[in-house]
């Protein structure tokens, strides 16, 4: 396999920085959840399409059925998962959601291990249970809070699930894709999925004012072409777990945000749970060695 242009960690690093914006964008908008996430995927769509339609439709050709039918799987996922998280910012705070549905070690070291056969360290195990105990505090402290609040957190924690299994199946096609083709096909199913998906929810495509087209936009270009694209180059090299692990420093920065943008107060839950959460993120970063064998890993 080829070296990288860069060490996948930068970009990885650029990419949580990005992401963590998402939340923001999306708590400034007033569209409904399907519509939100549907023009965000289509503007991704349409910026990427010059570059895709000059240099790679002929990479189209090479696609094989596994791999349109990963990156169609893919690509539902991706949108449900938009949908279930951008839903779940309407009943909980920014901090919670973002803790919640940036935990995916616990489904992504599952997920390598059936599927790649990637072998976990004790200590990635420990660093993972620890992870996973910060967003049981969390969801602990909404609950008392109100019942809507839990809702909204059982909602992050779906889209957790499904953001996860749309990285395990581009762990598999980046393999065989260049960056731009597998984005630009990935986010074109998801495009397609989320319109079906506001018709039959009789969801409003506009009109909007020009303030929520802005956020829209912004969407796209930082979270979406800046942000998951990042992740989607750095699986060429790193494992899923990486990212994953990578992307639980989100909820700081999206928490810091909200504070200053939105006013919203962390409670004494969301701290301890916020902690325990980035403890777990630093044992498995502590094992420098289990980091290392992940990064440019030989294919069987």
């Amino acid at each position: 396999m080829e070296k990288p242009v860069v060490h996948p960690l930068i970009p990885i690093i650029i990419g949580v920085f990005s992401v963590a914006l998402s939340a923001i964008f999306v708590k400034m908008t007033s569209a409904d959840s399907g519509v939100t996430a549907f023009y965000r995927m289509l503007f991704s769509v349409l910026l990427m399409s010059p570059v895709f339609f000059m240099k790679y439709t002929q990479e189209i050709k090479k696609l094989s059925k596994k791999d349109w039918a990963f990156t169609s799987i893919a690509g539902i996922f991706l949108a449900f998962h938009f949908i279930l998280w951008f839903e779940s910012l309407n009943y909980t705070s920014v901090a919670s959601s973002t803790v919640l549905v940036t935990l995916q070690p616990l489904f992504a070291f599952a997920g390598t291990y059936f599927f790649f056969k990637e072998k976990l360290s004790v200590k990635t195990l420990v660093s993972g249970a620890i992870a996973v105990l910060g967003s049981v505090l969390i969801g602990y402290g909404d609950f008392k809070i109100s019942g809507s609040a839990l809702y909204g957190d059982i909602l992050a924690l779906i889209a957790c699930a499904l953001i996860t299994g749309y990285l395990l199946f581009g762990q598999d096609v980046r393999q065989r894709l260049s960056l731009i083709t597998y984005t630009f096909v990935v986010y074109s199913f998801s495009t397609i999925t989320l319109f079906f998906y506001i018709i039959a929810k009789g969801e409003s495509f506009g009109p909007y004012p020009a303030s929520e087209w802005m956020w829209f936009l912004l969407l796209a270009i930082i979270p979406n072409l800046l942000g998951h694209t990042l992740f989607n180059w750095s699986l060429k090299w790193v494992s899923t777990n990486v990212i994953s692990i990578a992307i639980l420093f989100e909820p700081v920065g999206a928490a810091i945000l909200a504070y200053f943008i939105l006013g919203e107060l962390l409670s004494s839950s969301q701290i301890i749970g916020g902690t325990v959460v980035l403890c777990g993120i630093i044992l498995f970063v502590a094992d420098y060695g289990k980091i290392k064998s992940f990064f440019f890993r030989k294919r069987g």
